[in-house]
C-alpha cells in the first residue's frame, strides 16, 4: 500500500510538472506570437522629394503615402551615409560606417565586409524567436574575396543571421547579373559556369564600349563593360546564361519572393528586409509602367516601386498580418539623376525636386545626401503624426531589440523606439553623417561640415560634394537649403560642434 501511494504521488507530481511545463510553453508561445512582425522596405537612391507625402507632385506614390500618412512621417530622418554600401552596413550592424575602412561602394566580387561575429539586426531578432529573411539588393560583399559563383557562396547573409536570403550580389548595374538564393546562384546550369572579373574582359565577350550597336540603353560614365540584356554593366562576366536575370521583371521577381516569405512564415513572428532596387540605375521599368510619368524611366520606376509596395501591403492584409506588423519605409541615400546611363532623367526632370527643399544629393555631405523619406507604420498601434525628431537608420538595431525585449545594442545605435512608435518627439541629439569617406555632424538644428579636400562638384553626376577648405556651419531651422555659412559669425557654436564631432570620431569601436 505504501509503495502504491508513493507511485501515485510520483505519477501525480510528474503530471503536475508536465502540465506546468506545457502551460509555460504555451505562455511563451503566446508571447512569441504577440511579438510584431518587422519589415524594412528599403529603396535605393529615393530622394526626400520623390514621395507624394513629402511634397512630390510629378510622381504619384499612393502606397508610400498611405504608410506616411497613416504612421509617423519623420521630417528629419537620415540614412547613415550618402552612398549605398555604407548605409546598408550601418543599418544591419548599428555601427557608423566610417568605423569600417571597407564600407565604401563595393564591386560585385568584393568579400563580405561584416564580421560574422558581429551583432546584426537579424541576429538580434532571430535570438528572440523571429524567422528572418532578406529579399533584394545586398551590396555588402560575399565570400572571402575569391568567390566561385558555381558553388555555394559563403559567408553571406545567412551567416549574419538571415534564415532566408534571395539577393543580387551588388547593384543592378554591376556583374554578376544573377540572383543568389541562400548562397547558391539561382537557376544555374553548371555546364555553363560563371566567371567574373573587375580587371579585364574575357576573350570574345562584347562590351558596351566596343560594341555600342548591341546596346538598348546608352552608357555614360563607365557603365560600358559586359553587356547583359542590351545594357552595359560595370565589370566583366561570362557564362551563366540560364541564371541571368531579366531587368524589366526584377521588381516583380523580388515582390513575389517577399510575398512568399510572408506567407511561409506567417505562423510565427518574422523579420523581412525587403531591399528594393528602384530607382537605382539602370532604370528598367516593366512595360506596364513605361510612361507612368512625364519624367522618363526614373519617374516610372518610382511608380513601379510604389505599386510593388502596395501589392506587398495587400498580401499582409490578405494574410491578416497588417495589424501586427511594424513597417519601416526609407532609402539608402539621397537622389541622383544622371548616374551612368543616358536615360534622360536630368533632361526630363522638369520642376520635380527629388532632393526636396534641401541641398545636394547622393554622394554629398549637404542634407539631401542623407535626409530621406523615413516612415514607421503599424496599423492600430501607431497614431498618425508628423515628427521633427532627428532619427537615423543606425538606431534600428537597438530600437528593435528593445521592442522584442532584448538588451542587445552597439555603441553607435541608440534606443529611439518611443520616437519610432510616435510616442515621443525626442530622437537622438547628435549624429555623424558620411559621404564617400568624408564626415559631418548634425546636432539639433545645426549642421557642421569640417574642411574636406577635393572638388566642390561631382561633374559626372552634377551634384555638389559639400567639400570646402573651411568649416561650414548652417542653421537648418532658418535655412534648409544651406546657403549661408555661419562659421565665421558664430565661432562659439562652431567650437562646440567641433568638440562634439571630434569626441565621436575619436571614440574607439567597442
Amino acid at each position: 500500500m505504501k509503495h502504491r501511494f508513493k507511485g501515485l504521488t510520483l505519477s501525480f507530481l510528474l503530471l503536475f510538472f508536465t502540465a506546468c511545463e506545457e502551460t509555460k510553453k504555451e505562455s511563451q508561445g503566446l508571447r512569441l506570437r504577440e511579438k510584431p512582425n518587422i519589415v524594412i522596405i528599403y529603396l535605393d537612391d529615393l530622394g526626400y522629394g520623390d514621395v507624394g507625402a513629402y511634397g512630390a507632385t510629378a510622381i504619384k506614390t499612393p502606397n508610400m503615402d498611405r504608410l506616411a500618412n497613416g504612421g509617423v512621417k519623420f521630417l528629419d530622418g537620415h540614412a547613415s551615409s550618402a552612398t549605398c554600401t555604407p548605409s546598408r552596413f550601418a543599418l544591419l550592424t548599428g555601427l557608423y560606417p566610417w568605423r569600417n575602412k571597407d564600407a565604401h561602394v563595393l564591386p560585385g566580387n568584393a568579400p563580405l565586409i561584416i564580421d560574422t561575429a558581429k551583432i546584426t539586426v537579424p541576429k538580434v531578432l532571430k535570438a528572440s524567436g523571429y524567422n528572418t529573411g532578406i529579399v533584394g539588393k545586398w551590396h555588402l560583399g560575399l565570400g572571402n574575396g575569391d568567390v566561385n559563383w558555381n558553388e555555394r557562396i559563403s559567408p553571406g547573409p545567412n551567416e549574419l543571421g538571415f534564415d532566408y536570403s534571395y539577393i543580387l550580389a551588388a547593384t543592378q548595374d554591376r556583374v554578376p547579373t544573377v540572383y543568389i538564393e541562400n548562397g547558391n546562384v539561382d537557376n544555374l546550369d553548371r555546364s555553363d559556369p560563371i566567371d567574373v572579373s573587375y580587371s579585364e574582359n574575357f576573350e570574345g565577350q562584347p562590351t558596351g564600349k566596343d560594341n555600342p550597336e548591341l546596346l538598348t540603353m546608352m552608357w555614360d560614365v563607365g557603365h560600358n563593360n559586359s553587356i547583359v540584356n542590351g545594357i552595359g554593366r560595370i565589370g566583366y562576366m561570362r557564362g551563366g546564361e540560364s541564371a541571368k536575370w531579366s531587368d524589366i521583371d526584377m521588381a516583380d521577381h523580388f515582390l513575389n519572393k517577399a510575398q512568399s516569405f510572408v506567407k511561409e512564415n506567417k505562423e510565427s513572428p518574422f523579420f523581412l528586409y525587403y531591399a528594393m532596387q528602384q530607382p537605382h540605375v539602370p532604370r528598367t521599368p516593366h512595360p506596364r509602367f513605361k510612361g507612368a510619368t512625364d519624367l522618363g524611366p526614373r519617374g516610372d520606376v518610382i511608380v513601379e516601386a510604389d505599386w510593388c509596395i502596395g501589392q506587398f501591403i495587400r498580401t499582409l492584409e490578405e494574410e491578416s498580418l497588417l495589424e501586427n506588423t511594424l513597417i519601416i519605409l526609407s532609402s539608402d541615400n539621397g537622389p541622383v539623376l544622371n548616374d551612368g546611363y543616358r536615360d534622360e532623367a536630368d533632361v526630363r526632370n522638369g520642376n520635380h525636386t527629388p532632393w526636396g527643399p534641401f541641398r545636394g544629393g547622393k554622394y554629398c555631405l549637404f542634407e539631401a545626401g542623407t535626409r530621406v523619406p523615413f516612415v514607421t507604420y503599424w496599423k492600430g498601434k501607431i497614431t498618425p503624426k508628423t515628427s521633427n525628431a532627428l532619427v537615423s537608420q543606425i538606431d534600428l538595431l537597438t530600437s528593435f531589440a528593445k521592442l522584442v525585449g532584448s538588451e542587445e545594442s552597439t555603441q553607435d545605435s541608440e534606443n529611439i523606439l518611443d520616437a519610432l512608435l510616435g510616442e515621443s518627439d525626442i530622437g537622438r541629439k547628435k549624429l555623424v553623417l558620411e559621404a564617400s569617406g568624408r564626415t559631418a555632424l548634425r546636432k539639433g538644428k545645426w549642421a557642421m561640415i569640417p574642411p574636406h579636400k577635393g572638388p566642390s562638384l561631382y561633374s559626372g553626376v552634377n551634384i555638389e560634394s559639400g567639400n570646402d577648405e573651411a568649416y561650414q556651419l548652417y542653421d537648418l531651422e532658418i535655412e534648409k537649403a544651406q546657403l549661408t555659412n555661419l562659421a565665421d559669425s558664430l565661432p562659439e557654436k562652431l567650437e562646440e560642434l567641433k568638440q562634439d564631432f571630434q569626441e565621436i570620431i575619436d571614440s574607439e569601436e567597442k
